[in-house]
């Protein structure tokens, strides 16, 4: 079994006995993906293969999130931040903006990316350099703001 398969049985199992119902049930759904994962692709994941399957899990619940929002449905808004908050426990931490500005700025002087419609060529240059530590979406906006 890998590390995060076992940090969240782990986690599950305290959450069982501290009878913490919110908990227990947020690291079953994220055990459910993960084993549903394993069962289309017949298969047993590696952590790398778990950690992707956390992000998306994390990604859907941003977008919920923001879908309650709007929709002013804050209670449910709630329930899912807290759902998002425990599946962030069990990703790698995120690289912070002024970690990554180097990085893009780097990957735009390689490339010689000179205005916003170089973006390709700087996404591709720092995608693989920071692949599960940063969303694409953030070295997007750092290397627009960079190019303007």
């Amino acid at each position: 079994m890998s590390n995060s398969k076992n940090q969240l049985q782990d986690a599950l199992v305290q959450a069982m006995k501290s009878k913490n119902r919110e908990r227990r049930d947020a690291i079953r759904l994220l055990q459910s993906a993960i084993k549903q994962v394993e069962i289309d692709q017949q298969t047993s994941l590696d952590d790398d293969a778990v950690i992707d399957i956390l992000r998306r899990e994390a990604k859907k619940r941003r977008e919920t999130i923001a879908e309650l929002e709007r929709a002013g449905r804050e209670a449910d808004a709630a329930a899912e931040r807290f759902a998002l908050g425990l599946t962030e426990e069990f990703l790698p931490r995120q690289l912070t903006d002024d970690e990554l500005r180097p990085i893009v700025r780097q990957a735009i002087d390689e490339s010689g990316a000179a205005s916003a419609k170089d973006i390709g060529k700087v996404m591709s240059r720092v995608m693989p350099q920071v692949r599960g530590l940063a969303d694409g979406k953030t070295i997007n906006a750092l290397a627009r703001e960079m190019l303007s």
